[in-house]
């Protein structure tokens, strides 16, 4: 029968999963890129379409894209983009370091210790060992007995 886990141990190993930092990291690294989108949409696109439109005479969405690029701002957005991806490069490499480290402990074999030498060992094991030698010999003296009959056999043949 399974023994329940606690609500805890339940979340530790929600958390230890690698699935679960894969997707905190897609999260993480998503809205970090959509800043990168937004800056580029924002600070770039709008404000070079509004320069387009105010000089075709369209002049209600001019009004709403000012004409001032904000590049800084964009800037900042990629850099922003790196630091954090770079952070979370790091913390996930560290993360995977940890993983297999315990991974590597969990698999080491433990030293196995020999049990205690007692007499009753030591008697069965001499018994193993004689029975084994009675074994070879009796296989040995099987053969010499083979032997001896294909040579008996071949000179009857002779004769």
């Amino acid at each position: 029968m399974e023994k329940k886990k606690g609500f805890i141990a339940e979340f530790k190993e929600f958390i230890s999963r690698g699935n679960v930092l894969d997707l905190a990291v897609g999260l993480i690294i998503g809205s970090a890129f959509t800043a990168i989108v937004t800056s580029l949409v924002q600070d770039v696109l709008t404000p070079i379409i509004g320069v387009i439109l105010r000089k075709a005479g369209i002049e209600k969405f001019a009004d709403w894209a000012p004409g001032g690029f904000g590049i800084g701002s964009f800037i900042n957005a990629i850099i922003s983009f790196l630091l954090i991806s770079f952070t979370v490069f790091l913390i996930v490499k560290f993360v995977n370091k940890a993983q297999e480290l315990t991974k590597r402990k969990d698999e080491e074999p433990e030293e196995e210790t020999a049990p205690p030498v007692t007499d009753i060992s030591l008697l069965t094991e001499i018994r193993d060992l004689l029975l084994e030698a009675r074994d070879q010999n009796q296989e040995a003296r099987d053969e010499e007995q083979e032997a001896r009959e294909q040579k008996t056999e071949k000179e009857t043949e002779k004769v």
